[in-house]
């Protein structure tokens, strides 16, 4: 039996990579571009933002952790559907989309802004070594980003968020330019889908915390919750930073900046020439950095688990930190626009799966089943809606406006899974 001392030390470290592990540079960029649009009532943006992000996020975690695993949580909608979902998500939030896209965005954000246009090629043979030397050992991978990458990222970003408390770069204005504000956080949280990130890191953590000695589903858990607490604490108290400080810049600037540029011009105000460029590089790296290395050790685990242990760990972080380095030079906007479609495909039916997990034992297979293919079916609409084909009812429906319309046909399709799994319950007993 562990000490609390001891626990409490293990929460803290996987609680510190989690942190990390989740605050890519994409989640720099979207709280302060929800309070610049929010005005005064920021700090409403910021709690629709952190329930549909992190919240989500931790239940997330919990419930991979409740199955042992990412492909059993998956497998109550099928083995053969879980196979199919688990291996898009691993793909396009690995090898294929995410991981390319850090050291894109890491280029983007740390280099060019300092360097201006010149071609730096062998950045990212630098980027994916240092990636591949911090993967080599997976189970130490949560260690070296909690104990290493994430006080320098927290300090970071705390240094950012306290001058521009001390020093706001402007006064915040009463001019809400959103409809709705809690909506554009609900959005902003949902379309970050850090949700499929925490199934990507299931196995990660999951491995990590088996090493440290918690082999039974109880205390693995527990040491779960309270990691994910930490976690959450941090990106709290990030993410409402970050908001206030674009609530500080509402005066400044017309919704027309991106959020790239909103938040490069703060950083820019707040800490005036070149050293405000190598700040926000530093900062944005880190985060980077943190995150290219959970999700290659996480994808080079599962690749391990599905040739099963035919093909070593290794060799497939060096397989991925290869072909990435290739996939970066493609650039942050066109990675983006091929991993949206596909994110939105599986982004529906994972949100529900998660959910039923909870009420797994009171549901039968048909219920279960029919809530996961309808979500699977407005996920494909969800892909073809975003080439322009749509579907006026189906525009018409409740929280479409934030990305959500499925909700209310995957409740009445769990409805009806309810009333035929009685019936056919009824008839067996019948029988």
């Amino acid at each position: 039996m562990k000490s609390t001392d001891l626990k409490f030390r293990d929460s803290l470290i996987i609680g510190a990579a989690l942190f990390s592990m989740f605050f890519g540079a994409g989640n720099m960029i979207f709280p302060p571009f929800l309070g610049f649009g929010s005005g005064t009532d920021w700090w409403q943006g910021f709690i629709g933002y952190f329930v549909t992000d992190i919240g989500l996020v931790i239940v997330t975690l919990m419930a991979v952790v409740r199955f042992n695993g990412q492909k059993e949580l998956l497998s109550i909608a099928g083995k053969g559907l879980a196979s199919a979902l688990l291996f898009v998500v691993i793909m396009c939030l690995g090898p294929i989309i995410s991981i390319p896209r850090t050291a894109a965005t890491t280029y983007e954000l740390s280099v060019l802004p300092i360097f201006g246009e010149q071609k730096f090629p062998w950045f990212y043979v630098v980027f994916f070594t240092v990636v591949l030397l911090l993967c080599f050992n997976k189970g130490k991978i949560l260690d070296v980003v909690g104990k290493i990458l994430t006080p320098l990222l927290f300090l970071g970003l705390l240094v950012l968020i306290v001058k521009g408390i001390v020093t706001p770069v402007g006064e915040i204005t009463a001019d809400t330019r959103f409809e709705s504000v809690i909506g554009e956080g609900i959005e902003a949280g949902y379309q970050s889908m850090d949700v499929l990130a925490s199934v990507v890191f299931g196995a990660l953590v999951i491995s990590s915390v088996a090493d440290r000695g918690y082999n039974n589903n109880k205390s693995s858990a527990r040491i779960v919750l309270y990691s994910g607490l930490i976690a959450g604490f941090g990106l709290f108290v990030v993410y409402l930073g970050l908001t206030y400080l674009g609530a500080t810049a509402c005066e400044n600037y017309s919704m027309h900046i991106t959020r790239t540029e909103l938040l490069t011009n703060i950083i820019l105000l707040l800490f005036p020439g070149k050293s405000g460029l190598v700040f926000f590089g530093v900062v944005a790296g880190l985060a980077c950095l943190s995150t290219a290395v959970a999700l290659t050790g996480s994808a080079a685990e599962y690749l391990e688990r599905l040739f099963k242990g035919k093909v070593n760990y290794k060799v497939f972080v060096v397989a991925i930190c290869v072909l990435d380095t290739l996939l970066a030079t493609v650039g942050v906007e066109k990675l983006v626009s091929f991993a949206s479609p596909l994110l939105s495909l599986v982004y529906p039916p994972i949100l529900v799966i998660v959910a039923l997990s909870f009420a797994k034992k009171y549901l039968g297979k048909l219920s279960i089943c029919f809530g996961v293919l309808t979500a699977l079916i407005c996920g494909v609409y969800e892909v073809f809606a975003s080439f322009g084909y749509r579907i006026r009812a189906i525009d018409r429906l409740p929280f479409n406006d934030v990305g959500l319309f499925w909700i209310t046909p995957v409740i009445v399709m769990i409805m009806i899974g309810v009333i035929v799994d009685l019936i056919c319950k009824k008839k067996n007993c019948q029988g």
